[in-house]
Protein backbone atom coordinates (compact mmCIF):
# COMPACT_ATOMS: atom_id res chain seq x y z
CA UNK A 1 0.00 0.00 0.00
CA UNK A 2 1.48 3.82 -0.97
CA UNK A 3 0.26 4.49 3.20
CA UNK A 4 2.87 1.66 4.15
CA UNK A 5 6.03 3.19 2.37
CA UNK A 6 9.31 3.98 4.23
CA UNK A 7 11.29 7.03 3.87
CA UNK A 8 13.90 5.20 1.76
CA UNK A 9 10.88 3.38 -0.52
CA UNK A 10 10.13 7.44 -1.18
CA UNK A 11 13.84 8.26 -1.54
CA UNK A 12 14.28 5.38 -4.00
CA UNK A 13 10.99 6.62 -6.12
CA UNK A 14 12.40 10.27 -6.06
CA UNK A 15 16.14 8.79 -7.62
CA UNK A 16 14.37 6.73 -10.24
CA UNK A 17 12.14 10.22 -11.29
CA UNK A 18 15.44 12.09 -12.12
CA UNK A 19 17.09 8.94 -13.75
CA UNK A 20 18.89 10.33 -16.82
CA UNK A 21 17.31 8.36 -20.05
CA UNK A 22 19.48 8.50 -23.38
CA UNK A 23 18.49 7.60 -26.80
CA UNK A 24 18.21 3.59 -27.38
CA UNK A 25 18.25 2.97 -23.65
CA UNK A 26 15.46 0.01 -23.45
CA UNK A 27 13.42 0.02 -20.12
CA UNK A 28 10.83 -1.60 -18.38
CA UNK A 29 6.97 0.33 -18.52
CA UNK A 30 3.64 -0.55 -17.81
CA UNK A 31 0.74 0.84 -19.81
CA UNK A 32 -1.44 3.22 -18.11
CA UNK A 33 -3.54 4.82 -21.37
CA UNK A 34 -4.80 3.70 -24.71
CA UNK A 35 -6.04 5.65 -27.31
CA UNK A 36 -6.64 4.73 -30.95
CA UNK A 37 -3.63 6.69 -32.31
CA UNK A 38 -0.54 6.08 -29.01
CA UNK A 39 0.03 4.17 -25.60
CA UNK A 40 0.53 6.61 -22.54
CA UNK A 41 2.84 4.77 -20.10
CA UNK A 42 4.79 4.65 -16.65
CA UNK A 43 7.92 3.68 -15.24
CA UNK A 44 8.62 5.53 -12.35
CA UNK A 45 9.80 8.92 -13.73
CA UNK A 46 8.46 12.58 -13.72
CA UNK A 47 7.10 12.63 -16.28
CA UNK A 48 4.70 9.91 -18.46
CA UNK A 49 5.75 8.28 -21.84
CA UNK A 50 4.36 8.25 -25.09
CA UNK A 51 4.58 5.08 -27.36
CA UNK A 52 3.21 6.35 -31.35
CA UNK A 53 0.89 3.32 -32.92
CA UNK A 54 3.59 3.25 -35.38
CA UNK A 55 6.25 2.19 -32.97
CA UNK A 56 3.89 -0.19 -31.24
CA UNK A 57 4.51 -3.26 -34.11
CA UNK A 58 5.67 -4.31 -37.11
CA UNK A 59 3.20 -6.81 -37.33
CA UNK A 60 0.03 -5.42 -39.49
CA UNK A 61 -2.24 -6.78 -37.78
CA UNK A 62 -1.22 -5.18 -34.67
CA UNK A 63 -4.27 -3.61 -32.89
CA UNK A 64 -3.55 -0.61 -30.31
CA UNK A 65 -7.37 -1.93 -28.62
CA UNK A 66 -6.99 -5.66 -28.64
CA UNK A 67 -3.22 -6.56 -28.25
CA UNK A 68 -2.47 -5.15 -25.69
CA UNK A 69 -3.80 -3.95 -22.40
CA UNK A 70 -4.01 -1.53 -19.51
CA UNK A 71 -1.68 -2.59 -16.75
CA UNK A 72 0.65 -4.81 -18.86
CA UNK A 73 4.19 -4.43 -17.88
CA UNK A 74 6.15 -4.46 -21.72
CA UNK A 75 10.05 -3.44 -22.84
CA UNK A 76 10.04 -0.43 -24.73
CA UNK A 77 13.41 1.65 -25.84
CA UNK A 78 13.32 5.92 -25.77
CA UNK A 79 13.82 7.32 -29.29
CA UNK A 80 13.39 10.86 -27.39
CA UNK A 81 13.97 11.71 -24.01
CA UNK A 82 12.78 15.28 -24.47
CA UNK A 83 9.76 14.72 -26.77
CA UNK A 84 6.72 16.87 -27.47
CA UNK A 85 5.05 18.40 -24.48
CA UNK A 86 7.80 17.01 -22.32
CA UNK A 87 6.82 13.45 -22.80
CA UNK A 88 8.98 10.58 -23.30
CA UNK A 89 9.01 8.86 -26.51
CA UNK A 90 9.53 5.58 -26.60
CA UNK A 91 9.32 2.76 -29.39
CA UNK A 92 7.86 -1.13 -28.53
CA UNK A 93 8.33 -2.27 -31.85
CA UNK A 94 12.32 -1.32 -31.86
CA UNK A 95 12.87 -2.91 -28.52
CA UNK A 96 11.38 -6.07 -29.09
CA UNK A 97 13.52 -6.14 -32.23
CA UNK A 98 16.48 -6.61 -30.11
CA UNK A 99 14.90 -8.40 -27.43
CA UNK A 100 12.69 -11.14 -29.48
CA UNK A 101 15.44 -12.93 -30.87
CA UNK A 102 16.27 -14.18 -27.74
CA UNK A 103 12.52 -15.27 -26.47
CA UNK A 104 12.60 -16.48 -30.19
CA UNK A 105 15.83 -18.83 -29.89
CA UNK A 106 14.53 -20.06 -26.17
CA UNK A 107 11.11 -20.73 -28.24
CA UNK A 108 13.17 -23.00 -31.02
CA UNK A 109 15.09 -24.77 -28.04
CA UNK A 110 12.41 -25.89 -26.13
CA UNK A 111 10.19 -26.53 -29.37
CA UNK A 112 7.03 -24.19 -28.46
CA UNK A 113 4.26 -24.02 -31.13
CA UNK A 114 2.53 -21.15 -31.82
CA UNK A 115 -1.06 -19.92 -33.66
CA UNK A 116 0.27 -17.21 -36.46
CA UNK A 117 -1.96 -16.31 -38.91
CA UNK A 118 -1.18 -16.16 -42.53
CA UNK A 119 -1.22 -12.51 -43.93
CA UNK A 120 0.29 -13.36 -47.41
CA UNK A 121 1.44 -15.62 -49.80
CA UNK A 122 4.93 -15.57 -52.21
CA UNK A 123 5.38 -18.01 -54.72
CA UNK A 124 7.71 -20.22 -52.39
CA UNK A 125 5.74 -19.92 -49.07
CA UNK A 126 3.57 -17.67 -46.71
CA UNK A 127 4.28 -14.84 -44.74
CA UNK A 128 3.51 -13.94 -40.86
CA UNK A 129 4.45 -12.68 -38.41
CA UNK A 130 5.89 -13.86 -34.75
CA UNK A 131 6.19 -11.36 -32.17
CA UNK A 132 6.10 -9.09 -34.29
CA UNK A 133 9.03 -10.43 -36.64
CA UNK A 134 8.46 -11.33 -40.14
CA UNK A 135 8.35 -14.82 -40.67
CA UNK A 136 8.61 -17.38 -43.55
CA UNK A 137 6.81 -20.63 -43.69
CA UNK A 138 7.93 -22.65 -47.06
CA UNK A 139 5.05 -24.05 -48.87
CA UNK A 140 6.33 -27.56 -48.38
CA UNK A 141 6.01 -26.83 -44.75
CA UNK A 142 2.10 -25.13 -44.41
CA UNK A 143 0.47 -28.82 -44.87
CA UNK A 144 1.02 -32.81 -44.61
CA UNK A 145 0.74 -32.14 -48.22
CA UNK A 146 2.54 -30.23 -50.65
CA UNK A 147 0.90 -26.93 -51.11
CA UNK A 148 1.55 -25.49 -54.83
CA UNK A 149 -1.46 -22.17 -54.53
CA UNK A 150 0.16 -20.95 -50.92
CA UNK A 151 -3.27 -17.71 -51.68
CA UNK A 152 -5.92 -20.37 -50.18
CA UNK A 153 -3.92 -20.27 -46.53
CA UNK A 154 -3.77 -16.48 -46.68
CA UNK A 155 -5.98 -15.29 -43.72
CA UNK A 156 -6.20 -18.28 -41.72
CA UNK A 157 -4.57 -19.48 -38.64
CA UNK A 158 -2.07 -22.42 -38.68
CA UNK A 159 -0.24 -23.71 -35.77
CA UNK A 160 3.79 -23.76 -36.06
CA UNK A 161 7.00 -24.16 -34.70
CA UNK A 162 10.41 -22.35 -35.07
CA UNK A 163 12.75 -24.04 -37.42
CA UNK A 164 15.04 -21.57 -38.44
CA UNK A 165 16.30 -18.73 -36.01
CA UNK A 166 19.08 -16.40 -37.19
CA UNK A 167 19.37 -12.92 -35.07
CA UNK A 168 22.66 -11.95 -37.39
CA UNK A 169 20.66 -12.31 -40.80
CA UNK A 170 17.22 -11.33 -38.75
CA UNK A 171 15.84 -14.86 -40.19
CA UNK A 172 12.65 -16.66 -38.94
CA UNK A 173 11.53 -19.69 -40.70
CA UNK A 174 8.21 -21.62 -39.37
CA UNK A 175 6.81 -25.51 -39.99
CA UNK A 176 3.46 -25.97 -39.32
CA UNK A 177 4.00 -29.56 -41.21
CA UNK A 178 5.64 -30.51 -38.08
CA UNK A 179 3.07 -29.95 -35.74
CA UNK A 180 0.62 -31.80 -38.29
CA UNK A 181 3.11 -34.39 -38.74
CA UNK A 182 3.19 -35.16 -34.76
CA UNK A 183 -0.88 -34.95 -34.62
CA UNK A 184 -0.92 -37.78 -37.16
CA UNK A 185 1.00 -39.95 -35.73
CA UNK A 186 0.04 -39.69 -32.38
CA UNK A 187 -3.75 -40.31 -33.85
CA UNK A 188 -2.21 -43.03 -35.70
CA UNK A 189 -0.85 -44.71 -32.83
CA UNK A 190 -4.33 -44.56 -31.36
CA UNK A 191 -5.70 -46.36 -34.00
CA UNK A 192 -3.16 -48.82 -34.20
CA UNK A 193 -3.64 -49.33 -30.12
CA UNK A 194 -6.98 -50.28 -31.05
CA UNK A 195 -5.69 -53.77 -32.47
CA UNK A 196 -4.52 -56.80 -31.58
CA UNK A 197 -2.93 -59.64 -33.03
CA UNK A 198 -5.46 -62.28 -34.16
CA UNK A 199 -7.93 -59.55 -35.22
CA UNK A 200 -9.78 -60.03 -38.40
CA UNK A 201 -9.65 -57.33 -40.47
CA UNK A 202 -10.69 -55.82 -43.99
CA UNK A 203 -9.21 -53.83 -46.49
CA UNK A 204 -8.23 -53.34 -50.44
CA UNK A 205 -4.92 -54.12 -51.89
CA UNK A 206 -2.99 -50.52 -52.29
CA UNK A 207 0.31 -51.78 -53.54
CA UNK A 208 1.80 -54.50 -54.91
CA UNK A 209 5.41 -56.01 -54.58
CA UNK A 210 7.02 -58.94 -55.32
CA UNK A 211 7.52 -59.68 -51.93
CA UNK A 212 4.07 -59.38 -50.95
CA UNK A 213 1.02 -56.89 -51.05
CA UNK A 214 -0.22 -53.37 -48.57
CA UNK A 215 -3.24 -53.77 -47.92
CA UNK A 216 -5.49 -50.27 -46.86
CA UNK A 217 -6.73 -50.76 -43.65
CA UNK A 218 -8.80 -47.48 -43.27
CA UNK A 219 -7.99 -44.35 -41.10
CA UNK A 220 -4.18 -43.94 -42.53
CA UNK A 221 -3.47 -47.71 -41.73
CA UNK A 222 -1.50 -49.91 -43.91
CA UNK A 223 -0.91 -53.14 -43.35
CA UNK A 224 1.95 -55.77 -45.54
CA UNK A 225 0.69 -59.66 -45.78
CA UNK A 226 4.12 -61.15 -47.05
CA UNK A 227 3.77 -63.43 -50.36
CA UNK A 228 4.32 -66.67 -48.03
CA UNK A 229 1.17 -65.06 -46.12
CA UNK A 230 -1.07 -64.37 -48.84
CA UNK A 231 -1.62 -68.67 -50.20
CA UNK A 232 -1.61 -72.21 -48.97
CA UNK A 233 -0.18 -72.66 -52.33
CA UNK A 234 3.46 -71.99 -53.32
CA UNK A 235 2.96 -68.73 -55.61
CA UNK A 236 5.56 -66.81 -57.67
CA UNK A 237 3.86 -63.48 -57.17
CA UNK A 238 1.16 -62.17 -54.94
CA UNK A 239 -0.43 -61.12 -58.66
CA UNK A 240 -1.71 -65.12 -58.95
CA UNK A 241 -4.10 -64.97 -56.14
CA UNK A 242 -4.90 -60.95 -55.97
CA UNK A 243 -5.88 -57.85 -57.51
CA UNK A 244 -5.16 -54.37 -56.99
CA UNK A 245 -7.71 -52.69 -55.60
CA UNK A 246 -9.44 -55.87 -54.51
CA UNK A 247 -10.86 -55.94 -51.29
CA UNK A 248 -9.78 -58.95 -49.16
CA UNK A 249 -9.88 -59.64 -45.44
CA UNK A 250 -6.84 -60.88 -43.63
CA UNK A 251 -5.66 -61.86 -39.96
CA UNK A 252 -3.57 -60.21 -37.73
CA UNK A 253 -0.29 -61.94 -36.97
CA UNK A 254 1.84 -59.34 -34.96
CA UNK A 255 2.00 -55.11 -34.61
CA UNK A 256 5.75 -53.88 -34.07
CA UNK A 257 5.10 -50.16 -34.07
CA UNK A 258 3.70 -48.98 -36.52
CA UNK A 259 4.08 -52.31 -38.30
CA UNK A 260 1.00 -54.72 -39.08
CA UNK A 261 2.36 -57.75 -39.78
CA UNK A 262 -0.92 -59.72 -42.15
CA UNK A 263 -2.03 -63.14 -43.16
CA UNK A 264 -4.72 -63.84 -45.93
CA UNK A 265 -3.94 -67.45 -45.92
CA UNK A 266 -4.87 -67.82 -42.17
CA UNK A 267 -8.27 -67.48 -43.01
CA UNK A 268 -8.17 -69.85 -45.12
CA UNK A 269 -6.56 -71.98 -43.19
CA UNK A 270 -8.85 -71.69 -40.79
CA UNK A 271 -11.97 -72.84 -43.57
CA UNK A 272 -12.97 -76.17 -42.85
CA UNK A 273 -11.37 -78.50 -45.38
CA UNK A 274 -13.70 -79.70 -48.58
CA UNK A 275 -15.34 -83.16 -48.52
CA UNK A 276 -13.10 -85.77 -50.59
CA UNK A 277 -14.34 -85.74 -54.45
CA UNK A 278 -16.19 -89.12 -55.52
CA UNK A 279 -14.64 -90.78 -58.72
CA UNK A 280 -16.91 -92.40 -60.79
CA UNK A 281 -14.82 -96.07 -61.82
CA UNK A 282 -15.34 -96.75 -65.26
CA UNK A 283 -17.17 -99.76 -66.16
CA UNK A 284 -13.96 -101.57 -68.26
CA UNK A 285 -12.46 -101.28 -64.62
CA UNK A 286 -15.23 -102.14 -62.72
CA UNK A 287 -14.63 -106.24 -60.72
CA UNK A 288 -17.02 -107.67 -63.23
CA UNK A 289 -16.83 -107.27 -66.38
CA UNK A 290 -20.16 -108.03 -69.23
CA UNK A 291 -19.22 -112.05 -69.60
CA UNK A 292 -19.04 -112.27 -66.13
CA UNK A 293 -15.01 -112.78 -66.64
CA UNK A 294 -12.60 -111.20 -63.67
CA UNK A 295 -11.33 -107.90 -65.09
CA UNK A 296 -7.39 -108.39 -65.17
CA UNK A 297 -7.50 -104.94 -63.10
CA UNK A 298 -9.91 -105.98 -60.88
CA UNK A 299 -7.35 -107.29 -58.22
CA UNK A 300 -5.30 -104.74 -58.50
CA UNK A 301 -8.78 -102.07 -57.82
CA UNK A 302 -10.86 -104.28 -55.96
CA UNK A 303 -9.44 -103.69 -52.16
CA UNK A 304 -8.68 -100.03 -53.10
CA UNK A 305 -11.24 -97.39 -52.11
CA UNK A 306 -11.76 -93.95 -54.29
Amino acid sequence: MEDNKTMKDFENDLDRSFQVLNEGDIIEVTIIGISDTELTVDFDYYTDGIIPLEECSEDPAFSIKRDVEEGQKIKAMVLNPDGPGGHVILSMKKANKILVWDELQKAFDEGVAFNVKIQEAVPAGAICYLKGVRAFIPASQLALEFVEDTSTFVGKTVNAVIITVDRNEQKLVLSAKMIEKEKALAEKTKRIGRLMAGDIVEGTVDRMESYGVFINLGEGLIGLCHISQISNKFIKSPKEVVKLGETVKAKILKIEGERISLSIKALREDEPEEEEEEYVIPEEYSVNNNEGDISPFAILLKDRKF
